[in-house]
């Protein structure tokens, strides 16, 4: 990094502090194959999927970082 971080810098870092205890995991790995590596992708999904679910404000980490907040889908009322 030279200078001073970007944007999407500062967002990876975030996102690398969240994941430290999938790549301690991942630096113990030695033989690597395509079974082991969707494993991590799943774990890692898995790790971001319940960590916006436990954010004290919902959409911080993109509002932390200057990104827009998606729009959640407005899902149809149920029919009786």
């Amino acid at each position: 990094m030279n200078g001073r971080p970007s944007r999407i810098e500062l967002l990876e870092l975030d996102i690398d502090l969240r994941l430290a205890d999938l790549w301690g995991e991942a630096a113990e790995v030695e033989d690597w194959s395509t079974d082991i590596v969707a494993a991590f992708l799943r774990a890692a999904y898995g790790k971001g999927y319940c960590d916006a679910l436990t954010e004290d404000e919902p959409g911080s980490l993109c509002h932390d970082h200057g990104y827009r907040i998606p729009e959640r889908p407005v899902s149809p009322a149920p029919k009786h």
